[in-house]
């Protein structure tokens, strides 16, 4: 019998570059739909039997009122919370500190919340019906014990911004799609038809603008929360003198894993075009977007018409 599976969506980001209010909750579909509603659209439709949102506190009223209650009504919604404060023992909020943790602490979340294999998704990114598909169906058979893994790929020059600079994992693969390396890379823009950008130390990078990139959507079994207690421990120990501003972040992490021989990771490469709401400048494309593919049908005017 197939596995249950659960989509994970990290919706507890503060959103800097966006300006003000909380672009996860944004209203760009022609019934007042939000981004997520079209993930969870499509993550229904492909087989995900369960949603957990990553949110903090103080917007919980806000994501029930604009999503919650409404999808609740057609598939499984459980809220867990991203704390700055919820650290391991022995470590306690370094002054300064004021932005969270990052995307590896925002999953650690869904600890003793997640049974099943899982999706990770960003709340403010358009991923497409393709790669929901691909993801869960690996999901669907894989072992709950299992240290092999996925992602969707997206296409580097598919997921940039016309209004500015954009974080992504460059992907490096062997033959047979399987990950061998990822590097955050950011204020990515494209330049005469090449790709530049900064490593994470700050060094100039180039990549071609067909590389393949991690959207933040990974494919996980319940044994990856357990490595990524032990990893963020690890990032606290090795960045004492940094911690007001270092991230823990997902692609990181999974690098650490890869390197170190403890998972692997399967990448199923999707043709759909990014967009997203990094910039407030970005919602009238979104909006655009949107409305053609319902033009197209790919999806009803109102996603959730009881």
């Amino acid at each position: 019998m197939p596995n249950k599976t659960t989509l994970v969506i990290m919706a507890a980001g503060m959103g800097s570059r966006f300006g003000k209010g909380i672009k996860q909750l944004e209203h760009v579909g022609p019934s007042g739909e939000i981004l997520m509603d079209y993930s969870i659209y499509d993550a229904v439709r492909a087989g995900f039997d369960k949603v957990v949102i990553v949110i903090r506190r103080d917007i919980e009223e806000e994501f029930k009122r604009l999503i919650g209650d409404r999808i609740s009504k057609h598939v499984d919604v459980e809220y867990v919370y991203q704390d700055i404060n919820d650290l391991p023992c022995g470590f306690s909020l370094p002054e300064g500190r004021v932005k969270p943790w990052g995307t590896g602490h925002a999953v650690l979340a869904c600890a003793g919340h997640v049974d099943t294999p899982f999706a990770i998704i960003n709340a403010d990114d358009y991923y497409g019906f393709e790669a929901f598909k691909k993801v869960h169906d690996y999901l669907a058979e894989v072992q709950a014990d299992s240290n092999e893994y996925c992602m969707a790929g997206y296409v580097l020059g598919n997921t940039l911004s016309k209004h500015g600079t954009v974080t992504r994992g460059i992907c490096l693969h062997d033959g047979e799609y399987i990950l061998s390396d990822v590097e955050e890379s950011f204020k990515l823009r494209e330049e005469n038809g090449v790709v530049v950008g900064e490593n994470s130390d700050g060094d100039a990078i180039s990549a071609s603008i067909d590389s393949l990139v991690s959207m933040n959507m990974w494919g996980c079994t319940p044994a990856f929360l357990e490595k990524l207690k032990h990893k963020f421990v690890e990032f606290l120990k090795d960045n004492k003198s940094s911690l007001t501003d270092k991230e823990f972040l997902l692609p990181m992490v999974i690098k650490h894993l890869i390197k170190s021989g403890e998972a692997s990771v399967k990448i199923f490469p999707v043709s759909e075009r990014w967009f997203g709401l990094t910039y407030i400048e970005d919602k009238p494309l979104v909006v655009e977007e949107i409305r053609r593919m319902a033009a197209e049908g790919k999806y009803p005017d109102s996603l959730w018409m009881d």
